[in-house]
């Protein structure tokens, strides 16, 4: 199934609820709507489901217009955040209930097997009210596989359940949406949650789409701040930085030398660095700073140190569990191919795979700076 979005946008009144944007979703494949809380993702599904209709645009379905086709007559299953079961039905009769409406054949077979694999083999006999959350949330999956819809639209199907069994599931998903046909839509809040899930990622924010692409690309090359920002978790570190030719100057940090000169309207940039390239250990090639120890916590397998400095307050993601003290001073290195520089009306200039390499960034940097410490500097391109 190929699902194109052309030059859709939803206005309720005054109110402009999406902007036009175009989106092809990635057939038998996985495309998450990344975003934060009333970014526009539900609005996006709803168009899609067939549910709203835009105020503008197409919703093409292989070539197909749809735009104005009612959900019941779309091959379409949808998932939500809430765990959505018929309470006077066994879980067996909740599964089997839409393909009982197609008149299927084989209807014990297929519930059982999809039972099997999300399993919940053994609860087929009970009540949704008997259920853990997780097992609930397992059988509204289930039933919405059961219809063998070329599309599969999930809303944040894990946000309500404990960080366990989201890990869990979302493994499950990933291995589930693989193997089959369908088209699946998955919105989520989390960062990392898309990235696990891979596939093709699109930002949204404020009902505007910022990026559309392969998941990683979006993550590796963020074409803005706002996409960095919303594709980072933690959150991206930010400092100020200012361009002198081919050398980089960190306000208050290391001088790091460029692979080429920045082409950007003014000296003054933004610097991102993620948390988790920020090292307490020296690797050849890191530049360093000091910093100062504000708040250590453990998250999961992750420990995050947050520290202040001379180049801001910072976060630093680190593997394992982690002791430190506050108050405590701490050096923290960095590799300086790892940064990314955003210009002044937060445009990417400069990804981590475009920066010289490690083994010969020492001698530039050194070169470099002493070049522009003798005058020799040509200013901001």
């Amino acid at each position: 199934m190929k699902l194109r979005l052309d030059d859709v946008a939803l206005r309720v009144g005054r109110d402009d609820h999406l902007y036009p944007m175009s989106l092809d979703v990635a057939p038998a494949g996985i495309t998450v709507l990344l975003g934060p809380t009333l970014a526009g993702k539900t609005t996006l599904m709803r168009l899609m489901a067939g549910l709203d209709a835009p105020s503008q645009g197409k919703v093409l379905v292989d070539g197909h217009d749809v735009t104005n086709v009612p959900v019941r007559k779309r091959k379409v299953a949808m998932v939500y955040q809430q765990f959505i079961n018929y309470p006077s039905m066994t879980v067996f009769d909740n599964i089997a209930s839409p393909l009982k409406l197609m008149q299927a054949s084989d209807i014990g077979q297929t519930v059982e097997s999809l039972a099997k694999r999300l399993h919940i083999d053994h609860l087929l006999d009970r009540l949704p009210a008997q259920l853990s959350g997780g097992q609930q949330q397992r059988v509204a999956l289930a039933r919405a596989l059961a219809k063998d819809a070329p599309l599969i639209l999930l809303d944040e199907p894990l946000v309500n359940l404990d960080y366990k069994l989201r890990e869990e599931l979302r493994e499950e998903l990933t291995q589930l949406f693989a193997s089959g046909s369908s088209a699946v839509v998955y919105a989520t809040t989390e960062p990392s949650e898309a990235l696990l899930l891979g596939g093709h990622t699109a930002v949204i924010d404020k009902g505007r789409l910022l990026q559309y692409g392969r998941t990683i690309d979006v993550f590796m090359r963020p074409a803005t701040l706002a996409v960095a920002r919303a594709f980072s978790d933690p959150p991206i570190n930010l400092v100020k930085g200012r361009l002198q030719h081919n050398v980089l100057e960190i306000e208050h940090g290391p001088r790091i030398a460029l692979h080429a000169p920045l082409t950007a309207e003014q000296p003054e940039v933004t610097v991102g660095i993620r948390a988790g390239d920020l090292k307490v250990q020296q690797r050849p090639g890191d530049v360093h700073f000091e910093s100062r120890v504000e708040l250590a916590e453990i998250s999961g397998s992750d420990s995050f140190v947050h520290v202040s400095s001379r180049l801001g307050a910072l976060v630093v993601q680190m593997v394992g569990v982690q002791g430190f003290e506050i108050g405590q001073n701490l050096r923290l290195h960095m590799d300086p191919g790892s940064i990314y520089v955003f210009d002044h009306a937060g445009r990417l200039l400069l990804a981590p795979e475009v920066v010289q390499s490690r083994e010969h960034h020492a001698a530039a940097t050194a070169a470099a700076v002493q070049k522009e410490s003798q005058g020799g500097g040509d200013g901001a391109h």
